[in-house]
């Protein structure tokens, strides 16, 4: 009997209260004892050992001796995780599901589990319950419909060049509010524009891991980890926040309805951040003077390479006649981000989405890593079926691993551009061709059929999207941290 506590003690006692109450209820109605008669044989009060049986309160380890030693039955009768009845069974699986946050929202007041209570109308609820929780559960979008989605936003965001007049007047309206005379957008700035908005910033450590940032509506606060998320700065972040609920956000319809919001809300946290009036007369002046480079962005506004970048695309087209493309991709060449009005050809798949495809080796954004300062702006022309491109690629060294971020123009507005004078030229026949999806043939002569390989893991194709309107996001941990931080 002692090794069994001591196994419970060394797991922290790892007791189901729940399922312990149930237990000991039923080994003590069994044995046709009332409370008070087991109160005597254990020496503690009848109200004390009614919050055990309720999964109330956490039994010590000698107290679970007694008891056991009272209904004559071994401790692991007791600690046992199975309920001991079918009825146990239902009310423990009821009382979980009121837990449950599908449950919750539904703003039901508790449902008492009394003795009165049949026990098929506790199947029925608790089926239900079930089926709720499932429903909840169901993944927001297929692999298929989430890329058909991206491809449908992408192509939405070429036709409008990139540039969303609304959301510029929105930031624009934000930082005029809060006094914004130019430059980089300080501490200071920035609570100010979240505050303006009846917002207050509050900086943490302990952010649950689902969230780059969690909004308390009821107290008005945003909450962020201090410290990159990425490639953004708890600056973007604080912003992206904020932007949800100018841009008059509503919880997510689907997928579709989410990545719009992710573009919008970034698109709003770099227009803040690189604010159009203050940006363009920069770009301006740089193309007066055949010097426009992202670099210029990054180091006016602090802000990362990629989110200069993307910046870049949101004002080059509407305001200079500069069509062009954006990518950002792994060593590897697997793409992450990417967008074009130039006529460039991305890898697609078959419903036209670029995410998850390879670029092809002899673009920029492949070149960079084998270049001998990655970290430097790295210029290239690129010959490609849909015609010759100079680019500029940079890897991020705040990213939590290599991304490269490229940008590129089509030849003929290469005379705008800081770099032009590379001499760097490479050859693409992809997407169609098998320009480096096959290896040289004095290579594949040689080795071919000679070599074995043993291929990384990519389990995470098989995973399903995440589910919820938010995918992704542990409703649990949000809430538990809300409740912790309510009071501060």
């Amino acid at each position: 009997m002692k090794d069994h506590l001591n196994s419970a003690q060394s797991a922290g006692n790892g007791i189901d209260l729940v399922t312990f109450g149930q237990r000991l209820r039923h080994l003590r109605r069994a044995r046709g004892l009332t409370l008070t008669d087991l109160s005597e044989r254990v020496g503690r009060a009848p109200s004390a050992l009614s919050l055990l049986e309720n999964g109330r309160r956490e039994p010590k380890l000698s107290l679970i001796e007694q008891l056991a030693s009272a209904l004559s039955v071994p401790v692991t009768e007791l600690l046992s995780r199975q309920p001991p009845s079918r009825r146990a069974q239902l009310e423990i699986a009821l009382a979980q599901a009121q837990q449950d946050p599908s449950y919750r929202r539904l703003g039901l007041p508790p449902l008492r589990i009394g003795a009165r209570v049949p026990t098929d109308v506790l199947e029925h609820v608790v089926a239900l319950a079930t089926a709720l929780r499932a429903e909840q559960s169901r993944p927001t979008a297929t692999p298929e419909e989430a890329r058909a989605a991206n491809a449908a936003l992408r192509a939405a965001m070429r036709e409008r060049d990139n540039y969303f007049d609304a959301i510029e007047r929105e930031a624009a309206a934000a930082l005029a509010a809060a006094g914004y005379s130019g430059g980089a957008l300080s501490q200071g700035m920035l609570v100010s524009v979240v505050g303006r908005h009846g917002f207050a910033v509050r900086y943490v450590q302990d952010l649950p891991r689902s969230v780059r940032s969690l909004t308390d509506l009821s107290n008005r606060r945003i909450y962020v980890k201090q410290e990159p998320v990425g490639a953004d700065s708890p600056r973007a972040v604080v912003l992206q926040a904020l932007g949800h609920f100018l841009l008059g956000h509503q919880v997510p319809r689907d997928f579709a309805d989410f990545l719009r919001q992710r573009v919008e809300v970034n698109y709003f946290a770099a227009a803040v951040l690189m604010p159009e009036r203050a940006a363009m007369p920069v770009l301006a002046d740089a193309k007066q003077a055949r010097d426009l480079a992202v670099e210029d962005l990054v180091d006016l506004f602090s802000v990362s390479y990629e989110m200069a970048a993307h910046r870049f695309t949101n004002l080059a087209t509407h305001h200079l006649d500069l069509p062009c493309h954006f990518v950002k991709n792994d060593a590897t060449g697997i793409i992450y981000k990417a967008y074009e009005n130039d006529g460039v050809l991305f890898p697609t798949d078959l419903s036209g989405a670029i995410e998850g495809q390879r670029l092809c080796r002899q673009w920029a954004g492949r070149q960079v890593f084998a270049a001998a300062d990655r970290f430097s702006p790295h210029y290239q022309y690129s010959d490609t079926p849909s015609g010759t491109y100079f680019c500029v690629a940079q890897v991020d060294p705040r990213a939590d691993r290599g991304f490269a971020v490229s940008l590129g123009v089509p030849f003929e507005h290469s005379r705008w551009m800081r770099g032009r004078e590379a001499t760097a030229r490479k050859r693409s026949a992809c997407p169609d061709g098998q320009c480096c999806s096959r290896p040289p043939a004095v290579l594949a002569e040689r080795w071919e059929g000679r070599a074995w390989p043993a291929a990384r893991a990519h389990s995470h194709i098989l995973s399903a999207l995440p589910a919820g309107s938010f995918p992704g996001v542990d409703e649990a941990d949000i809430y538990e941290f809300l409740d912790r931080h309510a009071a501060g």
